[in-house]
Order: structure tokens, then sequence, then C-alpha cells
């Protein structure tokens, strides 16, 4: 049996389990993905510092380290004007973007005042929160405490058959803050169609992000993120120069070498598993 292991869970369970002390619920996430990944025969991780996380549980399985890998074609047609025009947002607006769970853990509150920063230098700047999830209410109150009702806008689920293509490519910035993301797809996602990343480098992220390769990669505070974001805002040379970057460096993550490697990664499993039938591939 393998296993594909790509939630660190340890760093979730907390938010979804508010009446338990987080570190109780860290430790029963912990002593949970133990368990579960000692009862395989093999594990498939997206990245070295997940793979290192489970050792530091104590998993001894074997385990390879594979990526998700991204379809290019699923970006081909891909049409930012459409997608502005769509929501009404001028062509010349600075567009700013996060897509993905709108949950706790993925730190959108530090974009938040990120866009706060940046009043005074690009008051015209708007993020767009593309997704959907349990921490939308929280958000949406902070964006009026920090009176930046303006400079933020929720669009919600986006569908995947060109909406959300359209999305990526309207974006002149895409931003990425969390700090337990196992690899960052939507990091390579935005990177197909040439928009430049600004985000922070920690745990998966931090094997996805290559400073200069299609992206900038930030300070863990709204300070420092605000000025990188500022300076790149004013800089549209470097902001084209990144995004050219950004089309090559995500094209060596295409799905199909990847899915080779699972292929292969799989038959050699199941050769070394204790059960394999005599003369398995």
């Amino acid at each position: 049996m393998l296993e594909s292991y790509h939630t660190f869970f340890e760093e979730y369970l907390h938010h979804y389990l508010p009446l338990l002390p987080a570190r109780w619920s860290r430790y029963l996430a912990r002593q949970l993905s133990y368990r579960q990944c000692q009862q395989v025969d093999g594990l498939v991780v997206p990245s070295p510092q997940m793979l290192a996380t489970l050792r530091e549980y104590g998993v001894t399985t074997s385990a390879e380290v594979i990526p998700t890998g991204i379809d290019p074609r699923r970006f081909d047609g891909a049409d930012g004007a459409r997608f502005r025009a769509r929501y009404q947002i001028p062509a010349t607006q600075p567009l700013l973007l996060y897509v993905g769970r709108v949950a706790h853990e993925k730190n959108i509150g530090l974009l938040l005042q990120v866009m706060a920063r940046l009043r005074q230098q690009h008051p015209d700047a708007l993020l767009v929160i593309a997704g959907e999830g349990p921490a939308a209410s929280a958000l949406q109150r902070q964006v009026v405490q920090l009176g930046i009702g303006d400079q933020v806008r929720f669009v919600g689920y986006l569908d995947r058959a060109g909406e959300l293509q359209d999305c990526y490519a309207a974006a002149d910035l895409f931003l990425f803050a969390s700090l337990t993301e196992t690899q960052g797809l939507v990091l390579l996602e935005a990177m197909m169609v040439g928009t430049p990343v600004v985000a922070i480098a920690r745990m998966g992220t931090a094997d996805v992000l290559r400073e200069g390769c299609g992206a900038r990669i930030a300070p863990d505070d709204s300070e420092g993120f605000a000025a990188l974001v500022a300076a790149l805002l004013a800089d549209p040379q470097q902001r084209q120069a990144l995004a050219a970057s950004a089309r090559e460096y995500a094209a060596a993550w295409r799905a199909d070498q990847l899915t080779a490697r699972l292929v292969e990664h799989y038959g050699a499993v199941l050769a070394a598993a204790p059960h394999a039938p005599s003369g398995s591939p």
C-alpha cells in the first residue's frame, strides 16, 4: 500500500478544534500521522520539508519526494483582460491576487495588513481573493477594521475550466503568505501564465520558490512584505523580467514528467512490499 501525504495537519487541526488546547491538537495530529504513515509500504510527499517533518514524528516508512505537477495545457488561452472586464476592474489598476482556500492557516490576514500599508503609496491597488473557506467572515471583518474595503474584493470560487486561468493572467502580482504549505501549487499556476509571485518561503513553498526565478521572496512581516510589493508595482521593467522567467521556471514542473517519477516509485514500492507476489514488476 502506498500513501500520498500532502497536508501539514499539525498546523491545521487547532484552527478547527478551537476548544482543544493547541499543544494537544498538535500532539493528536502527530500521533495520527505517525500511525497512518507507519502502516503503509511507501509514502509520496511533495517536499523535503514535509518528509523531514514526518521523520521528526518517527516515521520510518520508505518515502520519495515527488511534487505535484502542472499541466501547462490548462493555461492555454488565459485572458486577463476578459477577467478584468467581467469584474469591472480597469485595465491600468494594479491588481494583486491570492488564490486558494480562504482558511485560517493560509495567513491571509497578513496580506490584508500589507494592503493597509500599501494604501499611502498605491491607493488604487486592489487585492482579489479567489476562493472559499471558513475564514471568509473573519477576514471580511478585518477588512472593515483596517478601513480597506475599497482595496479588497472577495470573488469566491472560480471555475478551473477558464475563469481561474483568466484571473491569474489578470494580476500584476500573485501574493502568498502561508507558513504551513506542503508545496504551494498556486505559485506555479500563477507563474505558468507569467504572473510574478511575491511569497514567504516556508515549508513546501521554500522548495518551489527561487529568488528571481519568477518570484521575489518576502519577509514574514507586513512592513517588509508591503515594501517589496510597493517596489515591484513601481517598477514595470522588473515585473516584466520576472514574468518572462516565471513561464520558463514553471515549465520544469510539468505533470507528465513528475507522473513518470510517480509511476516508477509505485513500481519500486510494490516490488519491495512483503506481500508482493513472486515475479511482480
